[in-house]
């Protein structure tokens, strides 16, 4: 259609309007952009878009080098914002360029080179017709085509890597999570020749005080509330004692681990770590009050009821040459919910 014809084309809609102001208006003739037209032109369209989708990566990999290299407590003076955390502005700005390169590239992409014909759809039902569905089709294969996605391999290719190396932004702020804990799960303050202390007394266990039927809780010598680690060891390290008549534990290496009959099993819940404090002596049962995990202390505390995950871990001891209970090492496993057991 030339370019002589179109003010009269309009002149004669705008007539029609006129006449008829419910008349359906339609829509304007298409005109067709300089990149239609001009392979140059889409060519350099072409290179604007990869040069914006290539400045997304380079700033994806400058927000991680930025958490690298700054630390935290680092303060800079920038005009006009003033004092500001290095690692905080460098972190906004790269992510910021990184976001808004992508969508630039992809809405001057959708502008230059993608079909920017518009076409009318009358309304029809919502249950669609097999020959709808295939037009869908179709029209979804032209709209593929008309992208020119496999044809410009540049932006295909720039905009892949731009829309990769991006989410490496979310991954390194794992960091901020806290240290890796490493083994530090697996161990306690257990160690052989730690003394039992009483939770309660705050002095070290003595056979004779751990009477059949009682329940009693201790912690390893040397641990002290004023320490400020106080709460996180207590949390791996705390003791459930109990006194069953050997003949009763039916658990070998469980009798083996005892002293006359005395059980040292950790106080955390195997299921999500709550602490155990329900003992029904009959039985010799545990019973977590959280989520109601129940425990055989008399078979090694294997679970026979709940959700927990695996048996109370206990702790071999004996006894020193002064009369007192104490540990001949750390617990044999992690104490607390089963994730060890997932490798």
């Amino acid at each position: 259609m030339s370019e002589e014809t179109l003010p009269s084309e309009r002149d004669a809609h705008a007539g029609e309007l006129a006449e008829n102001p419910f008349a359906d208006p339609g829509l304007p003739p298409h005109q067709p952009r300089r990149q239609d037209i001009d392979e140059k032109a889409a060519r350099s369209s072409e290179r604007t878009v990869a040069l914006l989708f290539t400045l997304s990566m380079l700033a994806t990999v400058a927000f991680i080098a930025s958490y690298v290299i700054f630390p935290v407590d680092k303060i800079v003076y920038i005009w006009p914002i003033g004092h500001i955390s290095a690692l905080n502005f460098s972190l906004g700005m790269t992510l910021g360029v990184a976001l808004f390169a992508i969508g630039a590239g992809a809405v001057h992409w959708a502008r230059t080179l993608m079909s920017d014909v518009e076409m009318p759809a009358e309304r029809h039902p919502i249950e669609a017709e097999p020959e709808v569905k295939a037009q869908v089709l179709a029209d979804f294969a032209d709209g593929a085509r008309e992208s020119q996605l496999g044809r410009r391999k540049l932006i295909r290719n720039t905009m892949f890597g731009a829309l990769a190396l991006v989410p490496l932004s979310g991954v390194v702020l794992l960091r901020d999570l806290g240290p890796l804990p490493e083994d530090k799960l697996r161990h306690t303050l257990w160690a052989k020749g730690k003394l039992l202390i009483n939770q309660n007394t705050n002095k070290p266990l003595r056979p004779e005080d751990v009477q059949i039927g009682s329940l009693t809780f201790a912690v390893p010598e040397g641990l002290e509330q004023e320490q400020e680690d106080y709460q996180e060891q207590i949390a791996k390290a705390a003791l459930m004692i109990v006194r069953i008549a050997p003949e009763n534990i039916k658990d070998k290496q469980a009798r083996e681990w005892a002293h006359q009959g005395i059980l040292a099993y950790s106080k955390i819940c195997t299921h999500v770590g709550c602490p155990i404090s329900l003992y029904e002596q009959q039985t010799h049962h545990v019973l977590c009050p959280c989520h109601q995990s129940t425990f055989d202390l008399s078979d090694g505390a294997r679970v026979i009821f709940g959700p927990a995950g695996h048996a109370l871990p206990q702790l071999r001891i004996s006894v020193n040459d002064e009369g007192y209970l104490e540990a001949l090492g750390d617990f044999a496993e992690p104490v607390g919910p089963s994730f060890w057991e997932r490798g």
